[in-house]
């Protein structure tokens, strides 16, 4: 896929990620309370909570980690445009980004809307691609990997 491609699929989940910001921000709030009142408590670093006040920090992780990795997805797509030649690293990176917003931020939104918390078993998935991301950018990116080169300074 094109950098231009990257960079509107970029823009257009980072959009998403303050829509769903707000979102979670100004309606979830009270709809958890109603949704969790008689949900047991979660424990969070040794503290009971609220189960609406996790379900909540957990709706706006997604939306944070969203944002993060959408504007990594434009950094890609950037980086791709400014070459001549495709790279396999930098394609790599906007992929696993892409496929770790879907399961990372898509199932935390999932089991926060919908309370079912198997679905907390599949987030690290989309975690672990989030990160592999980063490491194909990083390799992308690299002056080790362009044969001009022959330092890595």
């Amino acid at each position: 896929m094109s950098g231009s491609k990257w960079i509107t699929i970029g823009a257009v989940l980072a959009g998403l990620a303050v829509g769903l910001g707000a979102l979670g921000a100004h309606f979830l709030s009270d709809q958890f309370a109603k949704q969790y009142a008689g949900a047991e408590p979660r424990k969070v670093a040794g503290v009971e909570i609220p189960a609406s006040l996790k379900y909540l920090e957990d709706f706006k992780t997604g939306a944070e980690y969203q944002m993060y990795h959408a504007l990594g997805i434009i950094g890609v797509g950037l980086v791709m445009r400014s070459r001549q030649q495709p790279s396999r690293m930098l394609s790599l990176a906007a992929w696993s980004f892409l496929f770790g917003i879907l399961i990372f931020s898509g199932f935390l939104y999932l089991l926060t809307l919908t309370g079912q918390r198997w679905m907390g078993a599949i987030v690290p998935i989309g975690g672990v691609a989030m990160i592999a991301g980063w490491g194909f950018f990083a390799a992308g990116v690299c002056p080790c990997r362009n044969p001009e080169t022959t330092t890595c300074a």
